[in-house]
């Protein structure tokens, strides 16, 4: 049995090993690697390991010991995995995922070993430093991986507004149709998302189009409490974006012309309808996404209308 294990943990490390090395490196498969190797170290060999364990070894007295030495490894690598992937609840995820091991599994680990008179005092400095080296290489793995994907959308940003710039010295057309006054409309409502946005960050416009990394706090999610927010008897928040683009469908599928135009809007413009709640895309777009790629996300939007306005 214990064979058996080991050759699952090395098959385990592998798989995680270049999971990472394929997502350091943003070469594709690396997310699924990663997911497949931690839901198997989590859910496969850690219960397969701690079972034999406890069977072989532990005593029936730390069977707490055990149980809690896997709901501590389950809450630290799902924390890691939803920062390293980017999933909504991410940065909650790796807040408890960091003191977890200190709040949870050592005071347990603590009084389980006291009771043991010949348990080695180095066991317990050796888990000290295994669940430091653990945080902090988490905690620098993520941050470094969030960087890159922030540093790079930045970069993004800045190509979109050269892009936008060029757009903006193409002359108007004598004749406008419908189509052109809705993107109009539309590029209105996002100037003024911006100006909100800009507002609640305390920078302006100028300076986030000349170094988008000067944004505070770009990893902090929720920009819509604040932004898009509004009050009254029945809070919500600002959907005029939301509503706006789907006029804009609605427009262009009138025409026969720009009907292909039409059908391609939720893949250029990253956009769905959501008939039943008003507030889906809204929510999805400025509340649960990084505050930085929200306003990426308009810069893009913004460059896309133009592109399509200059081509009707």
């Amino acid at each position: 049995m214990k064979q058996k294990i080991y050759t699952l943990g090395l098959i385990n490390t592998s798989i995680i090993f270049l999971g990472a090395l394929l997502k350091i490196n943003h070469w594709p498969g690396g997310g699924y690697l990663l997911i497949l190797g931690i839901f198997m170290l989590v859910m496969v060999f850690l219960p397969l390991a701690l079972r034999n364990h406890y069977q072989t070894e532990g005593g029936r007295n730390n069977l707490l010991l055990h149980i809690v030495t896997w709901l501590t490894c389950f809450v630290v690598f799902g924390g890691m995995l939803f920062k390293l992937m980017h999933w909504p609840g991410a940065g909650i995820a790796l807040l408890i995922a960091l003191p977890f091991p200190y709040v949870v599994f050592l005071p347990v680990f603590l009084v389980v070993t006291s009771k043991d008179k010949n348990f080695s005092i180095y066991n317990t400095v050796a888990i000290l430093f295994l669940l430091a080296g653990t945080s902090i290489t988490s905690a620098l793995l993520s941050l470094n991986v969030s960087k890159d994907r922030l540093d790079d959308s930045m970069r993004l940003s800045r190509g979109y507004n050269r892009v936008e710039a060029v757009l903006d010295e193409i002359p108007a057309a004598a004749g406008r149709a419908p189509v052109e006054f809705k993107i109009d409309e539309l590029l209105g409502i996002i100037d003024d998302y911006q100006r909100k946005i800009f507002s609640v960050a305390g920078m302006s416009e100028e300076e986030w189009n000349n170094d988008p990394r000067t944004f505070p706090f770009p990893e902090k999610t929720s920009i819509a409490d604040k932004a898009l927010f509004i009050g009254g008897n029945n809070p919500t928040y600002d959907t005029r974006l939301q509503a706006g683009l789907g006029d804009l469908v609605s427009e262009l599928q009138k025409s026969a012309a720009n009907e292909e135009i039409a059908g391609k809007i939720p893949l250029i413009f990253d956009f769905y309808e959501t008939p039943d709640d008003k507030l889906g895309w809204t929510q999805g777009m400025f509340v649960v996404n990084p505050r930085v790629w929200s306003l990426i996300y308009l810069d893009g939007l913004e460059t896309n209308l133009k592109l399509i306005r200059a081509g009707l």
